[in-house]
């Protein structure tokens, strides 16, 4: 570290003097203060992993319905392809109305 860095990264203790001292009633609370400040942090941070991991369930839960109502649709499409073209039943307009014909299943 050179000359110019020095108030940069705080003055040394040779040059403030005998760093003073911490001990006695003033270390005492300032070490159950850090104490507390840890145990706040540690509490937070644990409220914080339990809502990122409802986050992602709650993610996981809605991919897994739209992947399985994209499967549907995927099958449902698969079955309307697959219709024959046979199928098609004609519709001729007879005195102001429609009538179809051909739709009808065989066998009953």
């Amino acid at each position: 570290m050179t000359e110019s860095d020095r108030p940069i990264f705080g003055a040394s203790s040779a040059s403030m003097g005998a760093r003073r001292p911490t001990n006695g009633l003033l270390a005492s609370i300032m070490w159950l203060c850090g104490l507390v400040a840890t145990l706040a942090a540690m509490a937070i941070g644990a409220v914080l992993a339990v809502f990122t991991a409802v986050a992602v369930a709650v993610i996981a839960l809605f991919a897994g319905a739209l992947v399985f109502l994209a499967g549907l649709a995927m099958r449902a499409r698969r079955t309307v392809r697959a219709r024959r073209s046979d199928d098609v039943i004609e519709a001729r307009k007879v005195d102001g109305a429609w009538v179809a014909y051909g739709w009808e299943r065989p066998g009953r």
